[in-house]
C-alpha cells in the first residue's frame, strides 16, 4: 500500500525522491515525507496530504544532500497527521527510517524501550524501529560494522512485515535496507543507486535491478551494494533487466491512467498471447513443463486471489472444468489460509496477483506449499514476491498498471488462464480438438474485437451521464456472465462510490427483487445463447418494476425493450468475459468522471495491498 523511494549517489537527492513519490501516488496514501543527510545532520520533512504539499514546506528547496529516503504513508497505526507521517527518527535524531508493513509486536517493543529511557512522539508502530536501532547501536563496540549490526539486531526483534530504509548520521555515505514480506528493489546506476517499493517509481533512471528476498539486508553506497542474510552472511545477487518502456508509465495524452489502460487492452491481450499461441500449433507452456502423468495426478485445482484477480479466477473456472475435466475451486486468499483447506500433493493451486505482492495471496501460497500442493503464480511483475515463492510462474504482459482500479490486468489474466486451460487440455487429451481449435481461433481475433468494443464508448458515456447520480446500481448475469457482473460491480464501487451489487439473474426472485423500484438502474449481461432467454425473462421482471436498463450483449435481442443496448462482437462464451467487461469498465469510468472524482486514486484504496 505505502510507497518507498531512496537514493544515494552524486546528485541532489530531494528532486529524485519527490519524483519517485509522485510516481507511486497510485498505491494510495494519506501523507508523505522525505529525509536527506545534510552537513548539519539528517533533515526530515513530512506533511499530511498529497506529495505536492511537500513543496510548501520551509527549507525543502534548500536540501543539498545526495543520500535520502522518502515515503507515502497509508495510515494503519495512528490517524493521518504530520507527526504520524514517515520518515521517523530516534530520540537522538541520528537514525531515520521509512517503513512499509506492520510491526505486530510494536507495543511490546515500545514498552521495553520506554523502560530504557526512550520516549515516543507518534502513535505509529514504525517509530519503534529507529529507536530500537539506536538502542542496539549504543551497545555495540565493533566500530567497523556497528550500523549494520544494529539494524540486524533490531530486525531480529521485529515481528510482522516490513520493508525499511535506514539512514544514520554517523555514516552519512551509507544506507541500509531490509525486506520481510513487503516489496523492495534496488536499481543500479552509474555511481548511484536507487531504492523503491515498486519499479515504476525509478524506471526512468535505470532498468537494472536487484530483487531482495525475504529476510535479506542490503548495505548500499553510491558505488556498491552488499547483500546479507539475517545472520550477516554474505549473499551474491545477479542484476535483472526490466524491459518495461518508461512511456508505459505515463498518460500519453489520456486524461487519466485508467482510461489509457482500458484503451491499451488490445495491446496487452496481444502481448499476453505472444508466442504462446501460433496459428496451427499447440499452445506453448514449456516454462511449466507438466507431463500428462503430472496433470492426471491432480484431482482438484484451486484458483486463489483477491479482488479483481479473484474475479478473473471465477471467470476461468468454467473453462478449466469444461476443457480439462478437473474440479476447480475459486477461493479468496484471505479466507483460504484460515480455514485449513483440504489440499495435498494431488492439488494444483494457481495464485493470481497483478502486483505479485498481495500479502494474503502470498501467505496462501506458502500454506499450499507447506501442504505439498503444486503451485503456479500468475503475475504481471517480473521478480515479484509471489513469483519467487511458487513452484512455477507465468506472466501476463499487460505492462505497468497505474490506476488503482484494475482493467487491463484483469483481461490479461483471463487471457493467460484460457491459454493455460487449452495447454492442459492438449496435454491431457481431455477435450475434442475441434473445440480447442475454435477457442484458439477466437483468442487470436481478440485484440481486433476489443478494439471494436472500445468504439462504443460514446454510447456508454451518454448512458453514464444519465445515471451518475444514482445511489444504487445492480448487475445481473447468468453463468459466466454472472462472474463479469461481479467484476463490473466492483469497478463501480471502487471509483464512483455508488452502492452496487451483482446477482446471478436466476436468484432475483429469491430476495434481490425486493430492492428493485421505479428508477433503479440495472445492468444486464447476455453473451451465452443457452441462457439468453432465461436472462431476458429476469430482466423483464425488473423492467416491469420500473428499472432503467443497460444491456451488454452479443445476442440478437429486441433492443426496444431496454434503455440502452451495447452490442459487442460474438465469440465463444468461454472467452466472452474479456469482451463484455470492457463496456462496463468504461461505464464506471464515465460515471466517476461525471461525479468529478479522482478516477485513478479512489478514496481509501491502494494499488497493492501488502498488509493483511
Amino acid at each position: 500500500m505505502c510507497g518507498i523511494v531512496g537514493y544515494i549517489g552524486t546528485k541532489k537527492a530531494s528532486p529524485i525522491l519527490i519524483d519517485g513519490l509522485l510516481k507511486l501516488e497510485y498505491r494510495g496514501y494519506d501523507s508523505a515525507g522525505i529525509a536527506t543527510i545534510e552537513k548539519n545532520g539528517i533533515q526530515n520533512m513530512k506533511n499530511k496530504g498529497r506529495v505536492k504539499s511537500l513543496y510548501e514546506l520551509d527549507g525543502i528547496n534548500n536540501l543539498e544532500g545526495t543520500i535520502g529516503i522518502a515515503h507515502t504513508r497509508w495510515a494503519t497505526h495512528g490517524e493521518p497527521s504530520c507527526i504520524n507521517s514517515h520518515p521517523h527518527m530516534d530520540n537522538s535524531k541520528n537514525f531515520c527510517v521509512v517503513h512499509n508493513g506492520i510491526i505486530e509486536n510494536y507495543q511490546e517493543l515500545k514498552n521495553s524501550l520506554e523502560k530504557n529511557g526512550y520516549h515516543f512522539l507518534s502513535k505509529t508502530d514504525t517509530e519503534t524501529i529507529p529507536n530500537l536501532i539506536s538502542y542496539y547501536y549504543e551497545k555495540i563496540s565493533d566500530t567497523k560494522n556497528r550500523f549494520l549490526q544494529a539494524v540486524q539486531l533490531a530486525c531480529k526483534d521485529l515481528k510482522g512485515s516490513y520493508a525499511i530504509e535506514v539512514l544514520c548520521s554517523y555514516e552519512p555515505n551509507t544506507m541500509i535496507v531490509v525486506r520481510k514480506d513487503s516489496p523492495l528493489v534496488i536499481g543500479k546506476g552509474e555511481n548511484e543507486n536507487y531504492i523503491c517499493s515498486d519499479i515504476p517509481a525509478i524506471l526512468s533512471y535505470t532498468k537494472n535491478f536487484y530483487l531482495l528476498n525475504d529476510n535479506e539486508i542490503a548495505l548500499i553506497t553510491k558505488d556498491l551494494v552488499s547483500f546479507y542474510d539475517m545472520n550477516l552472511n554474505s549473499i551474491k545477487k545477479d542484476l535483472r533487466n526490466i524491459t518495461w518502456d518508461v512511456s508505459s508509465c505515463e498518460k500519453d495524452g489520456y486524461e487519466d491512467y485508467m482510461l489509457k489502460e482500458i484503451y491499451e487492452q488490445p495491446k496487452s491481450v496481444r502481448e499476453t498471447i505472444g508466442s504462446r499461441l501460433i496459428k496451427g500449433e499447440k499452445v506453448n507452456f514449456d516454462d511449466i513443463g507438466f507431463s500428462k502423468t503430472d496433470l492426471e495426478k491432480f484431482n482438484q485445482i484451486y484458483l486463489v486471489a483477491c479482488g479483481t484477480a479473484m474475479h478473473a479466477g471465477l471467470a476461468i473456472k468454467p473453462t478449466l472444468e469444461k476443457l480439462c475435466n478437473i474440479p476447480v475451486n475459486v477461493d479468496i486468499a484471505s479466507e483460504f489460509r484460515y480455514r485449513n483447506p483440504l489440499i495435498d500433493e494431488n492439488t494444483l493451486c494457481i495464485y493470481i496477483s497483478q502486483s505479485g505482492e498481495t500479502a494474503d495471496t502470498i501467505a496462501a501460497l506458502k500454506l499450499a506449499k507447506a501442504k505439498k500442493a503444486k503451485t503456479i503464480a500468475i503475475s504481471n511483475v517480473i521478480g515479484s514476491s509471489i513469483t519467487r515463492e511458487a513452484d512455477f510462474t507465468i506472466y501476463t504482459h499487460a505492462g505497468p498498471e497505474i490506476a488503482v482500479a484494475s482493467t487491463k490486468a484483469y483481461t490479461s489474466q483471463i487471457t493467460l488462464l484460457i491459454l493455460l486451460s487449452l495447454h492442459f487440455a492438449e496435454v491431457l487429451e481431455s477435450c475434442d480438438i475441434n473445440i480447442l481449435d475454435e477457442i484458439k481461433e477466437e483468442l487470436l481475433l481478440l485484440p481486433e474485437k476489443i478494439s471494436s468494443v472500445l468504439e462504443t464508448s460514446s454510447k456508454i458515456e451518454e448512458f453514464a451521464n444519465k445515471v451518475y447520480n444514482k445511489k444504487d446500481i445492480f448487475f445481473l448475469g447468468r453463468g459466466i456472465d454472472y462472474t463479469v457482473s461481479q467484476e463490473a460491480s466492483l469497478k463501480l464501487k471502487e471509483i464512483s462510490y455508488i452502492h452496487s451489487e451483482a446477482y446471478a439473474a436466476g436468484e432475483l426472485k429469491h430476495g434481490p427483487i425486493a430492492l428493485i423500484e421505479n428508477g433503479v438502474t440495472v445492468v444486464g449481461i447476455l453473451t451465452d445463447s443457452n441462457l439468453v432467454e432465461k436472462s431476458i425473462s429476469n430482466l423483464q421482471e425488473v423492467i416491469t418494476r420500473g428499472a432503467q436498463t443497460l444491456i451488454v450483449t452479443n445476442q440478437k435481442i429486441d433492443k426496444q425493450n431496454y434503455d440502452e443496448v451495447i452490442t459487442i462482437p460474438n465469440t465463444n462464451p468461454l472467452i466472452s468475459p474479456i469482451l463484455s467487461i470492457i463496456p462496463l469498465q468504461l461505464f464506471s469510468y464515465y460515471i466517476s468522471k461525471k461525479k468529478g472524482l479522482d478516477v485513478d486514486k479512489p478514496r481509501n484504496l491502494a494499488k497493492s495491498v501488502t498488509v493483511e
